[in-house]
């Protein structure tokens, strides 16, 4: 099986606003790379010009729980991707080692092909770790409380 990437793959780093691809692996990944993204993991990236992918990955190796959830792996990869954080959880690899299942931005996740990625996540026994709906706004955390140094 081949897959076929859109015009609408994001070819450049996004900035804050801007938008970067959901990825999930396909039946043709190396063991290799494979090994490196661990069971469930969430990859976002963009495509280059040489007809790779630059990934970056989160498969909340330390069991975390602020990353139990798929979404929330992906918003952590997606940061580090959108600040160039220096991390080993991303590499530049083939195309077709992964199929593009939506976008992710500063604002949420739009999931685009929703049984891909619950077929990964499935495959790896993390399938309660799958959003519950095709878009996943992000909510802004609150905001933080005023303290009162005496006075009034």
């Amino acid at each position: 099986m081949t897959v076929t990437f859109g015009q609408d793959l994001p070819l450049e780093r996004p900035d804050a606003d801007s938008r970067a691809a959901l990825f999930v692996p396909t039946a043709a990944i190396k063991d290799d790379v494979m090994q490196l993204l661990r069971n469930g993991a969430a990859v976002v990236g963009f495509g280059n010009h040489d007809r790779t992918l630059t990934i970056y990955y989160e498969s909340n190796r330390f069991n975390e729980a602020t990353l139990a959830k798929w979404e929330q792996r992906a918003r952590k990869a997606y940061d580090r991707l959108v600040d160039n954080l220096p991390t080993t959880s991303k590499m530049v690899v083939k195309m077709e080692y992964f199929e593009q299942v939506g976008y992710i931005n500063g604002k949420g996740i739009n999931v685009r092909r929703m049984d891909s990625l619950k077929r990964w996540l499935e495959s790896c026994g993390a399938l309660d770790s799958a959003p519950d709906s095709e878009s996943v706004p992000w909510t802004p955390p609150p905001p933080p409380k005023k303290i009162n140094l005496g006075g009034d």
